[in-house]
């Protein structure tokens, strides 16, 4: 293997920028959606439970979580992003959730920044993912950097996401995806835990989510659109002109991930389904559930939270676990596994 020859300052750099815009700038779709608003619960006037018994717990990959909910990848490489990600996990632990790192990349590139990445020592018990672009594969890494990130992290998991959208719009993008799948198909074959494809905010086609399961993956996180759009945040790193206009006409491109969700679901009824992708409420993590997710991942919103305390984190974790805990009450579920049964979730549109 050849040794990685990109600029680890110019990756920990589009870290900060990331973190700065997504806090600063209104970088949400302009117009899309996630698709869950034309769903609508059927209320139950009468549940016929006891409130205290319902169960919002699960299993995935083998670990119990106490909710339904993944922290989804977001950063890491930054002296704020470490502090963010301490928190996230500090949290991630107390609640039993399910927490992705973002690209470990930067900290094969640059040591010196792993810490801000390890956070197992914060949370010993979690469900844990690492993170790398899965465009990496035709840039100089393998399955020898695959496993130094997932020994660096102490990974449950090796999320590979996939972005050819904001790669296409990122100044010095790496474009080059031709021949990936066979290489994801090597990586899955030789790794010694699960691989999860997920996009970025533009959502996966059932397509290719049995192209990629076929290819070994055993795990699916949509990713779909309706929340952070990545073209508009690299349309606000722009450094021409043609940048910016390419960021602002594909702020709206993807598959709303309520649609993402019912296809996949429907073709791949086994495969281990993680939505995201514009969810902000558990609201929407009940929706996505009930249409076959098996968990849900936020982003925007624990960023938000994380930067500025853990305790706000943990507002966060407490509002979403009652708000679950509300739509299993008022649709007569004790639990998830029941929600998904119920068909109580009708579409409205």
């Amino acid at each position: 293997m050849n040794p990685i020859t990109s600029n680890p300052a110019q990756t920990q750099n589009r870290k900060a920028d990331h973190i700065r815009i997504c806090l600063e700038d209104h970088v949400q779709s302009p117009e899309i959606t996630n698709g869950l608003e034309k769903y609508r619960f059927s209320h139950t006037c009468l549940p016929e439970l006891d409130g205290k018994d319902i169960d919002v717990s699960t299993t995935f990959l083998g670990k119990h979580l106490h909710a339904p909910l993944l922290i989804s990848s977001m950063t890491g490489g930054t002296e704020q992003a470490g502090i963010i990600n301490r928190r996230l996990a500090e949290v991630a632990q107390k609640y039993q959730l399910a927490m992705g790192v973002g690209s470990v990349r930067v900290a094969v590139e640059k040591p010196q920044v792993a810490d801000t990445f390890a956070v197992r020592k914060y949370a010993p018990d979690i469900l844990l993912f690492a993170n790398l672009g899965a465009v990496q594969l035709n840039y100089e890494y393998g399955v020898d950097e695959c496993l130094r990130i997932i020994d660096l992290i102490e990974a449950d998991a090796l999320i590979l996401h996939i972005n050819p959208l904001q790669e296409f719009i990122q100044p010095r993008g790496d474009r080059n995806f031709l021949g990936l799948l066979d290489k994801i198909s090597d990586l899955c074959n030789q790794l010694p835990v699960p691989v999860i494809a997920k996009e970025v905010g533009n959502g996966i086609s059932v397509t290719m989510a049995e192209k990629l399961i076929a290819a070994g993956v055993q795990v699916i996180d949509v990713a779909g659109a309706g929340g952070t759009s990545w073209a508009m945040v690299e349309s606000e790193r722009a450094e021409t002109s043609l940048q910016r206009r390419l960021g602002q006409t594909f702020g709206n491109w993807g598959i709303p991930t309520a649609d993402c969700i019912t296809s996949i679901r429907a073709n791949c009824p086994h495969i281990p389904l993680i939505a995201s992708g514009g969810l902000r409420h558990g609201l929407d993590v009940a929706k996505a559930i009930a249409l076959g997710a098996d968990i849900a991942g936020l982003a925007m919103p624990f960023l938000k939270a994380a930067a500025l305390s853990e305790a706000a984190v943990v507002e966060l974790v407490e509002v979403l676990i009652a708000e679950i805990t509300t739509v299993l009450f008022c649709t007569g579920n004790k639990s998830l596994y029941k929600l998904k049964q119920s068909q109580s979730l009708q579409r409205i549109q």
